[in-house]
């Protein structure tokens, strides 16, 4: 079994983050004020799909306590192991058409067979078909009793508003660094896996705020390591094995951009990129790097809050490199380069929009 879906939380208290949401959501169920539709948005991999099924268990569990389910009756058990028939999962992905509401529309109008509440859930909500979202929306209009519908999306702007506006809406937020840093050391320390706590932020940074994301890429990192091994995984060994961009030669870049040296800046990016390292790696680690600085300038304490990547040795750096540019060189810099990385897809030469990036920063234009 992968680990997000091994260490998948089975209970509220697991959930990651997304405490607003919860505690809402334990409030309603104690007070037995269930709504018969729900509207679950937020980025990939945040607990949209998790929460939605420990609220279906919630809702119909045998031996609650609290808000919590019991995990261990019936109807807990049945759900767990995908064996529930009234708990019905979509993926509006792939089943957009009018047909799959329509199937939808006429499993409702039975009870539950074994379950309390009969739930539907349906991810990626936004990706239904124009016709099969007005069905949907009749449904919604006058839902029976024994049903729930949870929709998950991570577009809600797509969705038909009248949908919306039947839906009570709870918005995911991505993950902060620190809250998936703790998350993946206890995973590591489960599985028998030696990892420093620079290479566990390292993979938090590059998750992009989604769990789901970063517990592949500890995955990842797993399959590339011995349990056997005696010292922590690095975090020069975590960046060697994702193909991340040593932070290190971001340094120096943006040391040789600051002096205005274009020889040794495009020699740079070249040898990076004969490293095996990727022109849109590259790219992004850049404006990574350069946003650090940018948060640093304008206001020192929120880089030294502890929900970084970086050590303390690299944040030194960062304030000598501050003194020398202006926070409206920075500016232009990562302009610079998010255009580069729009523009490396389409050209011959990958590097080579990197390379104009890095001569029009130092040539002031």
């Amino acid at each position: 079994m992968v680990l997000y879906q091994k260490y998948r939380p089975q209970t509220f208290s697991e959930v990651v983050g997304q405490e607003n949401v919860v505690k809402t959501l334990e409030n309603e169920i104690i007070s037995n004020s269930i709504s018969h539709a729900y509207l679950f948005c937020g980025p990939k991999g945040t607990g949209k799909t998790s929460v939605a099924r420990i609220l279906a268990k919630a809702v119909n569990c045998e031996n609650r306590h609290g808000a919590e389910p019991c995990n261990k009756c019936p109807s807990c058990v049945s759900i767990n192991n995908g064996q529930a028939v009234d708990l019905v999962e979509i993926d509006a992905a792939s089943n957009r058409g009018i047909d799959n509401i329509r199937d939808l529309k006429k499993g409702i109008r039975f009870a539950p067979t074994k379950l309390k509440y009969k739930v539907f859930i349906i991810d990626e909500s936004h990706q239904l078909s124009k016709d099969a979202a007005n069905a949907l929306l009749k449904v919604l209009e006058e839902p029976p009793s024994h049903t729930i519908f949870i929709l998950a999306t991570t577009d809600p702007q797509k969705m038909i508003p009248t949908i919306v506006s039947r839906c009570q809406r709870f918005d995911f937020r991505r993950l902060t660094v620190s809250e998936i840093t703790n998350k993946l050391k206890s995973i590591a320390k489960k599985e028998g896996i030696k990892i420093s706590e620079a290479g566990l932020k390292s993979i938090a940074v590059n998750s992009d705020g989604a769990l789901r994301d970063a517990e592949n890429l500890l995955e990842q990192v797993m399959a590339f390591t011995e349990k056997s091994k005696e010292k922590d995984i690095t975090k020069e060994e975590v960046e060697n094995i994702l193909g991340i961009v040593n932070t290190n030669l971001i340094s120096s870049l943006i040391n040789y951009l600051i002096a205005k040296d274009t020889k040794k800046s495009v020699e740079l990016i070249n040898q990076i990129i004969k490293k095996g390292f990727d022109p849109e790696e590259l790219t992004k680690s850049l404006v990574d790097y350069l946003h650090h600085l940018l948060i640093l300038k304008i206001n020192p304490q929120l880089e030294n809050s502890g929900n970084t990547n970086l050590t303390k040795e690299e944040i030194e750096e960062m304030e000598n490199q501050i003194e020398k540019i202006t926070e409206d060189d920075i500016r232009k810099m990562i302009e610079l380069f998010l255009e580069a990385e729009k523009e490396i897809r389409y050209s011959s030469i990958p590097q080579l929009p990197i390379e104009m990036s890095a001569i029009k920063i130092i040539g002031g234009k």
